[in-house]
């Protein structure tokens, strides 16, 4: 509900016009509520992301392999607020603030991975690299798959296809 008010706002006016209270009065909530919802009109893009985010913490903490744990994050991903503010940046007015939330997810990402890296033997240099190497390659999946046509091509392929390229998927 309020990603979607987000999205028709921001394709309307652009993100940098488009205040919280205009989101709150779109989706028919009152502007005090938006913050039970999310902390930033930003995070309304990146919420469905952020709770795979959380799953791979998780998976990670509790001993999965790094390119097993990876592979699940993608795994039923539908298309989304995301996919649409990748596919529409330029029309939204996104594009700095897409690219800042995205290396905050690839550091994110990057910070989770190393350390099951390390446990798995890799030296902590190679495990920093390798780390961020799979978030780099999460996120450009995304943006392809959105950019191609999100949910035309599962996204799990697609990080496949990404991790592959790095030689990534085998760690």
């Amino acid at each position: 509900m309020l990603a979607e008010a987000a999205c028709e706002l921001f394709l309307e006016q652009g993100f940098e016009r488009t205040s919280v209270a205009d989101i709150a009065r779109r989706a028919g909530i009152a502007r005090s509520s938006f913050f039970n919802y999310a902390p930033t009109k930003s995070s309304l893009l990146w919420g469905g992301l952020d709770e795979r985010i959380d799953a791979l913490a998780d998976a990670l903490a509790a001993g999965a392999a790094p390119a097993d744990a990876v592979a699940a994050l993608a795994d039923g991903f539908a298309p989304d607020a995301l996919a649409l503010a990748f596919a529409q940046a330029a029309a939204m007015g996104l594009e700095e603030d897409l690219e800042r939330e995205a290396a905050m997810r690839i550091v994110r990402i990057g910070s989770l991975v190393a350390p099951a890296l390390r446990r798995a033997g890799e030296s902590a240099l190679a495990a920093e690299v390798l780390g961020a190497g799979h978030g780099a390659a999460i996120i450009a999946a995304i943006r392809a798959w959105a950019l191609q046509g999100a949910g035309r091509r599962p996204l799990a392929a697609l990080v496949a296809e990404a991790l592959d390229s790095a030689g990534l998927r085998a760690r």
